[in-house]
């Protein structure tokens, strides 16, 4: 078959580890035989960012602000441990956050549904979809390691000349601080990229936040929340037969689990973070879980929602046999493919990311599996595939459907 065409070029972020490894084939085997992949190529793997002083991070950011559409491989976001295994300059931040603070964006994860695999709620018949704010809090934060007794204070000099003043802590001895922030612009923007998102696919909000305790940060949440929502969406709302509510992220976590799904669930960063994890585990696998960042000017960077897997690149590394789920990381480039052939108006690209994901699930569906999924599928007489295996036997599918 003829390949298909791209005009623009999609911004491609490559990672670390094993995910690292299965982008690689992903495009081997999916991609570069059915399409003239047009791509800005980007390494984010942790030594040419530390090569680079993370200057390459801010570049795939800027591309991405370029092209308008981006797809980024899982990458690591180093700690203390990583220091020492990578021989880093600094810890050098997460690069998700970096990316998201420049392009101000909301992200957006829901579960990727497929037959046999069951929720562990058994309530859950509709995906969750996870708003999570992408911007400040811990992911763009400032810390200290107290060496001894003394006093830590929160200090804020405008540029009018005000200076707030607030004691932290009188310290006796070692300990730590930390600074967070966040802008009401972002805010704002997060708030309204949920209403929209809501009015969109006709779901329901939820915001929750911890404004009992945290009685300024997380409440100016929900008071800027509350505020657009009345002045903005609530009239658009009720014509939809759609509702938004607000309450604390305790009471939000108790009632998820009862509740029947098919809502969008807005959280803060953190929040968003450790939520859709739960969810997507719930629904099957961390790897089966779409994630996009979607930036208040129009601007989409998808990409796995879960982590580098280290534990299979180690096996990887020595030579063993993993069986490592790439569902999350080919959807990832799928909605990446598809948001590019809808704005350039290439219609084969759009056919062909739906195919693409319809022999991903079909291929599931048919018994064939990584073994993360064969532990939980209903699925009888399942074939456990290996890494490769599984997407050559996706790409087998794919084939037929083209």
């Amino acid at each position: 078959m003829t390949k298909i065409k791209m005009t623009t070029p999609l911004v491609e972020m490559d990672g670390d580890e094993m995910t690292r490894v299965l982008w690689k084939i992903i495009k081997d085997e999916l991609l570069l035989p059915f399409i003239d992949l047009n791509t800005e190529y980007y390494d984010l793997g942790l030594e040419y960012r530390n090569e680079t002083n993370d200057q390459v991070t801010i570049d795939s950011a800027n591309a991405t602000m370029k092209y308008g559409v981006a797809v980024k491989c899982a990458t690591i976001t180093p700690n203390a441990a990583r220091m020492t295994e990578y021989n880093l300059k600094e810890m050098w931040k997460s690069p998700n956050g970096t990316i998201r603070a420049m392009l101000d964006g909301t992200v957006f994860r829901a579960p990727i549904k497929v037959q046999g695999i069951n929720p562990c709620v058994k309530n859950w018949e509709k995906p969750i979809t996870l708003a999570r704010h992408a911007y400040g809090d811990v992911y763009k934060n400032t810390e200290i390691k107290v060496p001894g007794s003394g006093k830590a204070e929160l200090v804020f000099t405008g540029s009018d000349g005000q200076v707030i003043r607030k004691t932290i802590m009188d310290f006796d001895g070692p300990g730590i601080i930390q600074g967070i922030h966040n802008k009401d612009k972002s805010i704002e923007s997060f708030a309204r990229s949920c209403f929209n998102y809501a009015l969109d696919t006709k779901q329901d909000v939820w915001f929750a936040t911890k404004d009992t305790i945290s009685k300024v940060y997380d409440h100016n949440f929900k008071d800027i929340f509350q505020e657009i929502f009345e002045n903005e969406y609530k009239k658009r709302f009720d014509e939809a037969g759609i509702e938004y509510f607000y309450t604390l992220i305790d009471d939000a976590v108790a009632r998820v689990m009862k509740a029947k799904g098919g809502f969008i669930w807005a959280c803060k960063n953190y929040d968003g973070d450790v939520m859709s994890d739960m969810v997507s585990s719930a629904c099957g696998s961390l790897a089966m879980m779409t994630s996009v960042l979607v930036s208040p000017t129009g601007v989409y960077e998808y990409e796995a929602a879960h982590g580098t897997v280290q534990r299979h690149y180690y096996k990887h590394l020595k030579g063993e046999e993993t069986s490592t789920n790439s569902v999350a990381t080919i959807f990832a480039w799928t909605g990446a493919l598809r948001k590019r052939g809808e704005l350039d108006g290439i219609e084969e690209l759009c056919a062909f990311a739906d195919k693409l994901e319809e022999a991903t699930l079909s291929t599931i569906e048919s018994g064939k599996m990584t073994k993360d999924l064969a532990l939980i599928t209903d699925i009888k007489d399942v074939t456990v595939l290996n890494s490769e295996d599984f997407i050559k036997a996706i790409r087998e599918t794919l084939e037929k459907k083209l």
